[in-house]
């Protein structure tokens, strides 16, 4: 099963031991000083087996509350550079941001669930991770 939420925020890639020039070089536009932001969107998909008394993989609503607390919340409308510690040493790019998600999603759930979690940047871009 599989939920889907949204949140806004600004980052800034950035590699403090690269030059000026290499890291405009790789980073482009996404390395402006002053950062710049994307609307999220974020899917979560739990996957296990159907609980034979409640027929669920996961309650959606206890899904809902462990996105809230972990992901929505916690990112909407910050500076992930500034506002998040796993980003003020990790360059928050999609694919760190999608690990970070999973990392933090993957440590509230049953033993027994597989997670996946897929990040939309854009419309266009977007990454997937499953802690492979």
């Amino acid at each position: 099963m599989s939920r889907k939420g949204h949140f806004n925020a600004a980052h800034r890639l950035n590699n403090p031991d690269w030059s000026e020039e290499k890291n405009i070089e790789i980073f482009g536009k996404c390395n402006n000083p002053n950062y710049h932001g994307h609307n999220y969107d974020v899917i979560v998909h739990v996957s296990g087996e159907v609980d034979p008394e409640t027929g669920y993989v996961i309650d959606m609503k206890v899904l809902k509350e462990i996105m809230n607390e972990e992901v929505l919340d916690r990112y909407d409308h910050r500076n992930l550079n500034l506002d998040i510690e796993e980003f003020k040493t990790l360059n928050p790019t999609a694919e760190n941001i999608v690990g970070v998600i999973w990392n933090r999603i993957k440590e509230r759930l049953d033993n027994h669930l597989e997670l996946t979690v897929t990040l939309y940047e854009t419309e266009r871009n977007y990454v997937e991770y499953s802690g492979k």
